[in-house]
């Protein structure tokens, strides 16, 4: 099977910003099935590395998956959602990191 990928990953550092989390990882999937195979992809990813999941919401909705594992929270969007929840623009005080960042290969 293809590996699974989301498209315009973006990773907010929200330390100092806020008290919800430490990151923000932001992806866009293709369609339902699409968003569904990259929530479940992360949930196997991070299961595998013992990390422990606080919370999931969305996956009954066709747009949009939350897994919250305390101190990062993955939004998984569709296309049209993404634009209309804005997180970048909501959290624009927050540091956009890449995914190679030593810092955030140490949160995870």
């Amino acid at each position: 099977m293809a590996e699974v990928k989301g498209k315009d990953i973006v990773v907010l550092e929200l330390t100092g910003v806020s008290s919800i989390a430490d990151y923000f990882v932001i992806a866009t999937g293709d369609g339902h099935v699409h968003i569904k195979a990259l929530a479940d992809k992360v949930r196997e990813t991070l299961s595998k590395l013992n990390k422990k999941i606080s919370h999931t919401e969305g996956f009954e909705s066709k747009n949009w998956i939350l897994l919250d594992y305390y101190s990062v929270v993955v939004h998984i969007f569709s296309k049209e959602a993404r634009d209309y929840y804005g997180l970048e623009n909501l959290w624009g005080d927050a540091i956009q990191i890449s995914l190679d960042d030593e810092k955030w290969s140490n949160a995870v």
